[in-house]
This record gives C-alpha cells, sequence and structure tokens, in this order.
C-alpha cells in the first residue's frame, strides 16, 4: 500500500510515451468505471467513440482499437496482404525499424520493401521503381505503400503530396497504410481538416494517435474503405489484441475526441518543440537535422556532450544518424523543463 506521495519525476524528452494520461482522458475512464457494462466492445462507450469517429472523419469507416501501435500496423498491413505480397515503405519507416519484424511476422511473410526519400518522405519516384523492378513469381507482389504522418523525423506529408502517392497506388492497385502515431500533431501543423489529410487524400487506413497523445494505452484503426476491413475482428482476437474490457480503451478516447484534447495536446506539443528548437538554434555546437514541423526536434551534438547530458540524469534518444539526437515534447511538456535541459547544455558546451 502506498503510504507517501510519490516523488515527482523530471519531465523527460525521449518520447511522448514517456508522458502520462492527461486529465481528459482520465476523467472519461474513470467514469466509464462505474458499473457493469458488456464486455468485448459491446458497450456504449465504444460506439459512441466509434461514432465520434465517423463524424470528425466525416465518412462512415470502420473504427478498431487496440493496445498499442505496433498491433495497429502490423495487423493492418497483414489485413492488406497476402503473404507472397510485399509492403513498400520508406527506410526509416518505424514499420522497418523499430517492431522488431512484426509486420512480417503478422503477415506470415510479407516483405518490406525499402525506398528512399528526403526528410524522411517517401519519394514518388523510387516508390515506382520498386512497383516495377520485377513483376515475376519470383518476387513477392507489391501490394502495400504504407507512409507515417508525421514522418520519423518530424516532417508532414503535404495533401499534395499524400494524393501523389495515392495516384501511384491506384495506378499499379496497391492500397495506401498510413501510421499515424502522431497524426494529430501532423493534423494541426497543416491546417487541413482529419478527412482532407487522410481519405480524401486516397488513404485507405489509419492508424490513429491515441499513447503518444495523452492516453495511458490504446490505438485507434480507421478503415475508410470499408471492404478492407473484413474479418479483422477475427484477426484482433487471434492476435491477443481484442480488450475485454474494451471501455478502458474506447472511454478515454471519446474523452480525448469529444472535449477536443487530442488537438490541444498534439498543439501543446508542437508549440513546445518549436520553442525548444529556438533556444537550441543559439547555440553554435548544435547543428539542426530536419524541419521542424511537429512535436520533434532532431539535433547533431557532439559525443560528449551527449555523454555529458546522461550524466546530468537528461533521457532522449540518439538513433538518428551520426551524433543525432531526437528531443520530442509531449502534451505535458514544459517550458520550465525545457529551460532546464538548454541551461544543462550551455554549461555542458
Amino acid at each position: 500500500m502506498i503510504t507517501a506521495p510519490p516523488t515527482p519525476r523530471p519531465i523527460q524528452f525521449a518520447s511522448d510515451n514517456y508522458s502520462g494520461i492527461c486529465p481528459e482522458a482520465l476523467d472519461y475512464l474513470l467514469t466509464a468505471n462505474q458499473g457493469d457494462v458488456p464486455a468485448y466492445g459491446d458497450d456504449e462507450w465504444t460506439q459512441s467513440a466509434t461514432d465520434k469517429f465517423r463524424d470528425i472523419f466525416e465518412t462512415d469507416c470502420d473504427v478498431f482499437f487496440v493496445f498499442n501501435g505496433t498491433a495497429a500496423n502490423s495487423l493492418t498491413l497483414a489485413s492488406l496482404c497476402q503473404s507472397y505480397h510485399s509492403v513498400i515503405c520508406h527506410e526509416l519507416a518505424h514499420v522497418e525499424t523499430d517492431e522488431c519484424g512484426a509486420p512480417e511476422f503478422a503477415s506470415n511473410g510479407s516483405k518490406l520493401l525499402l525506398a528512399q526519400g528526403d526528410n524522411g518522405k517517401l519519394d514518388p519516384t523510387h516508390v515506382e521503381q520498386l512497383i516495377t523492378k520485377r513483376t515475376d513469381i519470383h518476387y513477392p507482389k507489391p501490394k502495400v505503400i504504407s507512409l507515417t504522418q508525421a514522418t520519423e523525423v518530424g516532417t508532414l506529408y503535404t495533401v499534395d503530396e499524400l494524393a501523389a502517392l495515392s495516384d501511384l497506388a491506384r495506378r499499379y492497385g496497391l492500397k495506401v497504410h498510413m501510421d499515424g502515431a502522431r497524426f494529430a500533431n501532423a493534423l494541426v501543423t497543416s491546417g487541413k481538416t482529419p478527412a482532407e489529410l487522410t481519405w480524401r487524400a486516397g488513404i485507405d487506413v489509419l492508424c490513429c494517435c491515441g499513447t503518444k497523445n495523452g492516453m495511458g494505452i490504446g490505438e485507434a484503426i480507421l478503415f475508410f474503405d470499408k471492404a478492407l476491413a473484413e474479418d479483422f475482428a477475427y484477426r484482433c482476437k487471434q492476435a491477443g489484441q481484442l480488450c475485454s474490457k474494451m471501455r478502458f480503451i474506447s472511454a478515454p478516447w471519446l474523452g480525448l475526441l469529444e472535449t477536443g484534447a487530442w488537438l490541444r495536446n498534439a498543439a501543446h506539443a508542437n508549440r513546445m518543440a518549436a520553442y525548444l528548437e529556438q533556444q537550441l538554434q543559439g547555440i553554435p555546437e548544435l547543428k539542426m537535422l530536419f524541419p521542424r514541423q511537429a512535436n520533434g526536434v532532431f539535433v547533431q551534438m557532439p559525443q560528449a556532450l551527449t555523454d555529458e547530458l546522461y550524466r546530468r540524469g537528461w533521457k532522449f534518444y540518439t538513433f538518428i544518424g551520426t551524433d543525432g539526437a531526437r528531443l520530442m515534447c509531449a502534451w505535458n511538456t514544459t517550458t520550465e523543463a525545457i529551460d532546464a535541459l538548454v541551461a544543462d547544455i550551455r554549461d555542458a558546451v
């Protein structure tokens, strides 16, 4: 039994997965915890959250809830492919670099084909080269283009860029999957509507942010092409992703959507990243690696500086190129935390 309040932990910059649950999601979660309701998604919370997604995205899409992003991406890609198919994604895509082969595992072997492109975005020319590279039976047949919005390096696809990739997919009979782990961050930056940034631009299915946007657990999968969702519920069940107490995923989602917190959280995270970028730009030893368009700042810093910041207790990832560090802001990031980090950087250099 806890006898004293836990010591508050400092805000970090390693990932927006570090943050806790935002008040709106937590309030709806606690409200949903009253009494008994039907299990496995046959409840009013799940129905209301599903209807809210349809309202916000202005279309009658099929909506599914799973525990995490890896499951969302992997099961979705598996539903779009047979084992002899392939998925074209960027060489830095999360499905390639950070999901431990889960897309291949879930699809029973669909191969990922890696495309190039500046600033983490797929280059349509290179994508088309992969599509047309081989058509013989000895090569996995391209079936899906998978793109990430916002990308793994914090950049955004414009509506025109999305439409160009979607048109390319249609020309060759492929489907388009969007990994939207930070979709809300992209949405508030773009100024577009959810519909404009997805199905109206040719996206067939979106894996939408939950955990990185203020929830404790849970992602939403939106099939804009409902035919592609046939038997998807069975796939979720078989993979252990059908939550028996579904309301504890769907109610926080309803809290984010109904109150508008999903956009406020993203806008705050983006503003904090912009402030962080501004503070870092005045330090000569640092170099910005990519345009900041969402809630991540990618900066090149000397290894000695990285080591010193780690020694002082700061946490961030260094997996981007040589001496590249990712500093990620979240719904609960504060200017005070940023100022403390920047002060330590200035002192260390």
